[in-house]
């Protein structure tokens, strides 16, 4: 019920308001940003989500907004209607009142129009639309669906969103200019101007061309022609950066490739030998021994400290000796003597008998 109501009563005076924005900000003929955000602030476009007081009115009513304001941005529209529309999905983004935020959900089958959009944008300088695009890339707006909007099985709560007349963009307005049925017109006017000339007027004064039919014609058809150029050359100019991408990429997968081969190759050896550092290096056959020459290093401090005292931890060796025994009289500590006819044992205190 909320949906149908939103369909049939919000949506009407919203695309009205959007409308009278769009419409305003096509007087000022320009693209520019700061104009439209002029426009904005002087309507308080921003309160038109102040209206609803439930969240799931606030909810289906901010989607509605999404629907509607995302018509303005795609064909048939003119490139200063659909900057307007770029800059009302911005607006309306970042002041709905609904968390988490409300994304704007757009059709894979359009996603290459508002490419497009940017592209145009671009090289035409208007870095103003690149920005606030780049703007919403960021913040993750977009959400990016087969439909632009969620189908049902209830065909009363659909709109149709028609086109304003107003706003369409006519692509060829100078193949309007040289129509078969305009060159008429001005043939019959301009031979119109030619009698009333001719009775009223010196024949020697003359204001426009003899000629201008042709001459109409041959100016459309040089500027078509001069068009066509341009359009080749952007092609031409997407192709060779298509190609140029492709060769880096394809250059960039063969260094990878040769650089895994050289790894897969250096890293093969026995295991007593995978502790050493490999390298590969070219160079003369002179210099080979001393560039593979090991030196000798010294043992370092610690190792030496270990030789000397031992690793911690360790039990220290003791030395067995005596104070009073040379060397050679250690043999003899051991060897009873004869004394008084008493045979003792020099390490022990009573006579052996």
């Amino acid at each position: 019920m909320a949906r149908k109501k939103a369909c049939e009563y919000y949506w009407t005076p919203f695309k009205s308001d959007c409308e009278e924005l769009l419409g305003r900000f096509q007087q000022t003929e320009s693209v520019r940003y700061e104009e439209f955000s002029a426009i904005w602030r002087e309507m308080d476009f921003s309160t038109v989500f102040f209206g609803n007081l439930s969240n799931h009115e606030k909810r289906s009513f901010t989607r509605l907004t999404f629907t509607t304001a995302y018509r303005y941005i795609l064909p048939p529209y003119s490139f200063q209607i659909r900057v307007g529309g770029l800059y009302m999905i911005y607006g309306l983004y970042n002041t709905q009142l609904i968390w988490p935020k409300e994304k704007i959900r757009i059709a894979l089958k359009d996603w290459y129009d508002v490419q497009k959009l940017i592209m145009d944008a671009k090289s035409c300088h208007h870095l103003d639309v690149v920005y606030i695009f780049k703007r919403l890339l960021s913040s993750k707006a977009f959400y990016f669906t087969a439909m632009p909007k969620k189908l049902t099985f209830d065909g009363s709560g659909r709109v149709q969103h028609n086109v304003n007349e107003e706003f369409r963009d006519r692509k060829d307005r100078v193949a309007e200019l040289a129509s078969i049925e305009m060159l008429e017109e001005i043939a019959n006017v301009h031979a119109h101007y030619e009698r009333l000339k001719k009775s009223s007027v010196p024949t020697s004064s003359s204001v426009t061309l003899l000629n201008l039919t042709y001459s109409v014609q041959k100016c459309a058809s040089e500027y078509q022609q001069w068009q066509h150029k341009i359009a080749a050359a952007k092609d031409d100019n997407s192709k060779k950066e298509s190609t140029q991408k492709s060769e880096s990429s394809s250059r960039a997968e063969l260094l990878a490739a040769i650089k895994s081969k050289t790894y897969g190759q250096g890293s093969k050896g026995t295991k007593s030998r995978r502790h050493r550092r490999v390298e590969i290096v070219t160079s003369s056959p002179g210099t080979d021994e001393a560039l593979f020459s090991q030196k000798k290093r010294p043992p370092s401090l610690r190792t030496r400290t270990w030789q000397i005292f031992g690793k911690p931890g360790e039990p220290e060796p003791t030395q067995e000796w005596l104070l009073s025994v040379m060397e050679e009289d250690k043999t003899a500590s051991s060897t009873p003597v004869l004394y008084n006819s008493h045979m003792y044992d020099i390490t022990c205190d009573s006579p052996t008998g």
